[in-house]
């Protein structure tokens, strides 16, 4: 069947078709009832728009450890790469979520991201999200030590086109229907720490961190235009991870919305979930080999369209705070303290090599020891009974489904990698393992141990930002 060819879906509670090739389409779409009957100012509008970021070749490219000397260029595009953006609007609240496929973001970037937007298109810049993908086949735009370094000319260039996106999915505002669908994904990802895990189908109120979670739930937003194409975004928890060549894109991110773009005749944006400890497949075929991967999300994406239902958006709110992650202090002395008593031996394991080691101990002993915290934006936002929650971390997967699980709306989302990132956020096993993502991750970021409880702290702050947007 062509891409540009109708297709019957099973959306429900109303039947329709997605009508174009892509996302910037043009291109009339059938009718629901009445459902746009009302066009006022204080209806629910949306605008969508996306913009081409593939990269040059012979940039760096983040995501894995190479030594100095050694490090990973492009060498070809296997995938071409998008920021796409979604503008929502109610009454005079707006709202832009940009999702770009990039390793992730500093705080540096989204702010000047937010402040353009917001000199560009009276959009408020503490309402303004930029969303990664976190592909591991694309450059960094944070700071990584021996994990891919910044490619500034790209930066700058991205930077242009994502305010671009934004100014362009505005101008596409038009009165919408917002639709929320659910499935369960089986073999699209798993649990990467453990040999052993529980899922959300077994999330309980007595669940707790001592085990280690997987979150299988796949969760689409349909967003159904009068006389416009039809917007689907989707969200889900799995690294982009498949590939360590040089080829750029966005792994099975990619697969997914060409398969998708095949089947409906649009194509997706994607928000992704808390990751921390989650890999593409079923932990048996992923690495060189996305297929497996794409083929399992793709399915889940059909079903969460089918399972689509009409959530009313008679309001939009949205909140933003600082959260500060509290520092483990005293165990960044001992580590400085490891390192000037016996620096020949910090040149493995925890210390990645030697140069890796000598560079991060020349930053480090530099750092305030008193400082107890590090700030990074967390945001909420509130669509009718739709609550989705923004943060900045590689967050475990115990924390996303506790955040889900204790929010107050029918429908939770949780979006990490979103407007800076801070490295993993994980359960006090990891540290007591001495795991990479507790003890080795905050080296290559650049930031200070988080304490072992510091993820506990995550939700509460949901719960605190969700009471102020209700």
């Amino acid at each position: 069947m062509s891409i540009n060819e109708p297709l019957r879906s099973t959306f429900t509670p109303n039947r329709r078709q997605f009508i174009g090739a892509g996302a910037m389409s043009a291109g009339a779409v059938l009718s629901s009832g009445n459902l746009f009957a009302e066009t006022t100012a204080d209806a629910f509008a949306m605008g969508h728009a996306e913009v081409d970021t593939t990269p040059p070749l012979g940039i760096e490219l983040a995501g894995f450890h190479k030594p100095v000397g050694q490090e990973r260029v492009i060498t070809g595009i296997r995938q071409p790469t998008a920021a796409r953006a979604l503008v929502l609007r109610v009454k005079d609240q707006w709202v832009a979520l940009v999702s770009l496929d990039i390793a992730g973001v500093s705080a540096s970037f989204a702010k000047q991201v937010q402040q353009r937007v917001a000199e560009q298109t009276g959009i408020p810049s503490s309402n303004v999200r930029v969303c990664a993908t976190h592909t591991h086949s694309m450059p960094a735009f944070f700071f990584l030590r021996q994990w891919g370094a910044i490619p500034e000319d790209y930066q700058r260039e991205t930077l242009e086109k994502v305010v671009t996106a934004v100014r362009l999915a505005k101008e596409d505002l038009s009165s919408a229907a917002l639709y929320v669908g659910e499935s369960q994904v089986e073999g699209g990802n798993f649990n990467r720490t453990s040999s052993t895990w529980k899922t959300d189908k077994e999330f309980t109120a007595e669940s707790s961190d001592t085990q280690r979670w997987l979150d299988t739930t796949l969760h689409v937003l349909r967003f159904e235009r009068a006389n416009k194409p039809d917007v689907l975004w989707y969200h889900f928890s799995c690294h982009p991870v498949c590939y360590g060549d040089g080829e750029a894109g966005p792994d099975w991110v990619g697969l997914v919305a060409k398969a998708v773009r095949e089947k409906h005749g649009v194509t997706p944006g994607y928000l992704q979930g808390h990751a921390g400890d989650v890999n593409p497949g079923d932990g048996k075929i992923w690495i060189g080999k996305a297929e497996p991967t794409a083929a399992a999300i793709t399915k889940g994406i059909d079903q969460a369209i089918a399972a689509c239902q009409r959530v009313a958006v008679p309001e939009l709110r949205t909140v933003t705070e600082q959260f500060e992650v509290p520092l483990d202090i005293e165990l960044l002395k001992q580590q400085l303290q490891q390192y000037r008593e016996n620096p020949e031996q910090c040149t493995g394991g925890e210390w990645v090599d030697a140069r890796f080691a000598k560079s991060w101990f020349e930053a480090a002993e530099k750092w305030s020891l008193e400082k107890k915290s590090h700030a990074t934006p967390v945001s909420a936002l509130r669509l009718g009974e739709l609550g989705m929650l923004f943060h900045s971390s590689e967050l475990y997967s115990y924390y996303g489904l506790q955040i889900r699980r204790d929010s107050p709306f029918e429908k939770t989302i949780v979006v990490g990698y979103t407007d800076d990132l801070i490295g993993y956020l994980t359960d006090p096993r990891a540290y007591q393992a001495g795991e990479y993502a507790a003890i080795t991750v905050p080296r290559i970021v650049n930031l200070p141990p988080f304490t072992r409880s510091a993820a506990s702290e995550l939700p509460r702050l949901a719960d605190s930002l969700w009471q102020r947007t209700t």
